[in-house]
């Protein structure tokens, strides 16, 4: 018995990653849709994608407006996808359909938005483990400070930026960033 738990802890801590054997690129990331289905990446191939955590009851929840107007001013090239977290203070409480109620009637928010999940911690989505470590995006090792992080993602799947919460979606730094 104390062999069998000795073999199943070592195996936890010298199995490889499972994102290793999953992702070869962004692209290959699934990601649950608020609304259900999946969140395709690869049909954003082409485009810059702005992914963002958000959340309903923090500080920086107004920024809901400003990524729908860069959504909106930029969609030929840049698409927007909002990530509901729960993260910090507990600032993202409600379930799917409120989520998706606040969002449209409070900033009219059209661009995509994917079910909520953990940005940090042992339950981080895989899209989070990929954006938060260079190994996989060959850019930075980093961590999600708060609500309304912003990660850009180019055209060919790399990311190229990382922008802190209080950077406001249509900040000069954002704005240069889509226009390279």
């Amino acid at each position: 018995m104390r062999i069998a738990i000795l073999l199943t802890m070592l195996s936890f801590f010298f199995s490889p990653n499972p994102l290793d054997a999953q992702v070869k690129s962004i692209y290959d990331i699934k990601i649950e849709g608020l609304e259900g289905g999946t969140i395709d990446l690869k049909k954003y191939k082409g485009k810059k994608i702005l992914f963002v955590n958000t959340a309903s009851k923090c500080g920086y929840t107004p920024q809901y407006e400003g990524l729908e107007t860069l959504y909106e001013k930029y969609k030929d090239k840049l698409v927007v996808i909002g990530l509901p977290s729960n993260n910090f203070m507990f600032q993202e409480p409600g379930n799917a359909a409120k989520i998706r109620e606040f969002c449209t009637k409070n900033y009219g928010v059209t661009f995509p938005m994917a079910a909520k999940i953990d940005v940090k911690g042992k339950d981080m989505h895989p899209l989070y483990v990929w954006l938060t470590q260079k190994k996989y995006n060959s850019y930075s090792d980093n961590s999600v400070k708060w609500n309304f992080q912003k990660y850009l993602i180019d055209e060919k799947g790399n990311l190229v930026g990382v922008f802190p919460p209080g950077t406001t979606p249509m900040s000069e730094e954002i704005v240069n960033a889509i226009n390279k």
